[in-house]
């Protein structure tokens, strides 16, 4: 047999699971903001040791998702409106780049996965379910960073995405979605007729226009 066809499996380290669940659970506000976190605790929810634990919540708070102060507990970071406008400004240039690098490179099935991204985005939008629509939106975005395939802008959205996605849920409007929808269906558009330099640009205002209605001052929301 050769010996290259079996290859040992690969098994995320305890910290990167609990790293990943804690990420989640911030995200979609399972963990509210400005909640405990204990680390004891948490271990023994896990079943495991307290150093993996202690691990992910570093890493977390490096994020800017977790918080601490000197001699006292850990806490679920506080959602800052301010911080999470400057994120949407970094993440629609870097989403409009990837769109760019992936208009030449797309393929109908890359199309059909757009589409159906956005079908999913306003079933969930209808049924009023923020994180349903949240996982949709990211679906549709996605489609453009596997195409571009570039690692450089995957790992520059990984610490202000989480900081958007918070807000997003926090702040969930059924008539923001469906503009949001709207400009997909435009976004589309764009990629049938390779535009690809209105699809940049398109990509750019979908998130900066979210920014904006989720940012301004909530009397005029």
């Amino acid at each position: 047999m050769d010996k290259n066809i079996i290859k040992p499996i690969q098994r995320m380290s305890l910290r990167d699971e609990v790293y990943h669940t804690l990420r989640k659970s911030i995200i979609t506000l399972e963990l509210r903001p400005e909640e405990r976190l204990s680390d004891k605790e948490l271990a023994e929810k896990f079943g495991i040791s307290r150093t993996p634990v202690r691990e992910a919540l570093k890493k977390l708070e490096d994020e800017g998702l977790v918080g601490s102060l000197p001699g006292s507990s850990t806490f679920v970071a506080p959602l800052h409106v301010k911080e999470a406008e400057h994120a949407f400004t970094v993440v629609a240039v870097l989403h409009a780049l990837a769109s760019r690098l992936a208009g030449p490179l797309l393929e109908h099935a890359d199309i059909q996965a757009l589409e159906e991204s956005n079908a999913s985005l306003q079933h969930a939008i209808e049924r009023g379910n923020a994180i349903q629509a949240v996982e949709a939106d990211t679906s549709f975005h996605k489609v453009f960073l596997d195409v571009a395939a570039n690692p450089e802008i995957i790992l520059a959205l990984e610490r202000s995405v989480p900081k958007i996605q918070r807000l997003e849920i926090s702040q969930f409007n059924t008539v923001n979605g469906l503009q949001s929808v709207e400009q997909h269906h435009q976004i589309i558009d764009a990629c049938n007729h390779k535009e690809y330099d209105r699809l940049a640009c398109l990509v750019e205002d979908n998130w900066l226009s979210l920014g904006k209605l989720l940012t301004r001052p909530s009397e005029l929301r």
